[in-house]
């Protein structure tokens, strides 16, 4: 293959094949990205590095030997705080809480797979209270008994056909209103000491390609480190909980196996404790829901379930914000900013996605639409959230394909920085 090839000695800059052709369109848009006033070039080559994209593969294919002093050390870039690129500061400070409530979980607070408009209230709070969540309760109305064999949770699982979850609320937060933000600050999330993980026939991403159902129980370090799968695996725990929801507008009850505007199942591996997801709100009052805990999972939950389990210890921080225009759920971690797509299909969860990153980020800074479309392309990972391809669920509703596209923060400075935040929380 001639030198004169532009990709790694394997096609022609002109002509790029099927398999460097996204580095092709990729190096297209870099150039005018870098050149975005607020981002830091430095951090763009170090990502476009990773994915094996030199300076000299910008040249090829874009076809601007000008480049060279996009990647200078003279770049009018403002440099990148030194915490973020170390890995982000903060989202927030857990010591500036209001009221700690505790809502335990009962016969009276608790309600299996739906999120009925129609039940009271269990909890009002104030902005920036604290929600307390002792000893939450496995699925199925906390049937789900540590050792069962698959027959033996079968008759269960079939009493709940719209849905396992069994959610805790719904809260209220004085003064929301729809148009109005809740910001959802994942401050404690410790799982009970066991979990498990299953994959009945006919559900998951790969519906027919096993003969038997599956279940393995799994035990967690004291400390809720880890997990031993099995001899020579061992996986880290990284709780979260699969479902935050604000109350679908509406008065009928909505299955929590849904997903969409107001949050739903969004079973984002990211939100751990640290982040914050920032819900919609549909209806007076928020009318927040919680549920489905996940000790550690994979992005796509393929099988459809990731460890499941419940929480010994929960707390969930709830602040309003006034008058924010939303289109779905953001969330922050001291990293990236995330946003959620979702959709019928793959594609109509990541255009989605797309579609909202580039819109709300247009609005919250001095971006253009082509920037942030560019910025995507370059810096973004936008990754399979959940999918699902049921067969032959017991269930009367069925997840929604979901991705969600990962912004670094690392490549914005100060002064961008602050436009985004304080687009979803005023006086941040």
């Amino acid at each position: 293959m001639s030198r004169d090839s532009s990709y790694q000695g394997c096609c022609p800059a002109h002509d790029p094949c099927a398999r460097h052709v996204s580095a092709a369109e990729t190096a297209t848009a870099a150039p005018h990205a870098m050149l975005v006033d607020g981002t830091s070039s430095n951090s763009l080559e170090s990502i476009l590095d990773h994915r094996s994209i030199s300076r000299r593969d910008l040249v090829r294919f874009a076809g601007l030997t000008a480049m060279t002093s996009a990647f200078s050390a003279g770049s009018t870039a403002s440099a990148v705080p030194q915490q973020m690129a170390a890995g982000g500061a903060p989202v927030f400070d857990p010591h500036k809480v209001g009221t700690v409530h505790a809502l335990p979980s009962n016969k009276d607070t608790v309600r299996v797979g739906t999120m009925d408009p129609a039940v009271p209230v269990v909890l009002t709070i104030r902005s920036g209270d604290v929600v307390s969540y002792p000893n939450t309760w496995v699925n199925w109305g906390n049937e789900a008994k540590e050792g069962m064999s698959f027959a033996e949770r079968e008759p269960i699982r079939k009493r709940y056909p719209q849905g396992p979850y069994s959610l805790i609320g719904p809260v209220a937060v004085e003064g929301a209103e729809p148009g109005d933000v809740i910001e959802c600050r994942m401050l404690r999330l410790r799982p009970i000491s066991w979990g498990w993980n299953s994959a009945p026939k006919g559900v998951g991403a790969l519906p027919g390609d096993f003969e038997e159902p599956y279940l393995h129980y799994l035990h967690f370090d004291g400390d809720r480190k880890f997990t031993d799968f099995g001899a020579g695996v061992r996986i880290p725990l990284a709780p979260i909980q699969g479902v935050m929801a604000a109350q679908p507008a509406g008065d009928k009850p909505v299955s929590a196996i849904l997903s969409g505007h107001y949050g739903g199942n969004i079973v984002l591996r990211e939100l751990v404790e640290g982040t914050a997801l920032f819900l919609p709100v549909e209806v007076s009052g928020g009318r927040l829901w919680t549920g489905d805990s996940h000790a550690a999972q994979g992005d796509g939950v393929v099988d459809q379930t990731a460890i499941e389990t419940a929480m010994e210890d929960l707390r969930i921080q709830y602040v309003l914000h006034k008058g924010i225009d939303l289109v779905g759920p953001i969330a922050e971690t001291p990293s990236h900013w995330i946003v959620m797509g979702f959709g019928q299909s793959i594609e109509d969860a990541l255009t989605a996605s797309l579609r909202q990153t580039i819109d709300w980020l247009s609005r919250a800074t001095s971006l253009s639409k082509l920037d942030v479309y560019a910025l995507s392309s370059i810096a973004a990972s936008f990754r399979i959230t959940q999918y699902a391809h049921q067969t032959n669920t017991v269930y009367t509703s069925v997840p929604a394909k979901t991705v969600h596209g990962m912004l670094p923060k690392q490549i914005f400075n100060a002064d961008l920085l602050r436009q985004i935040a304080t687009s979803v929380r005023p006086g941040s």
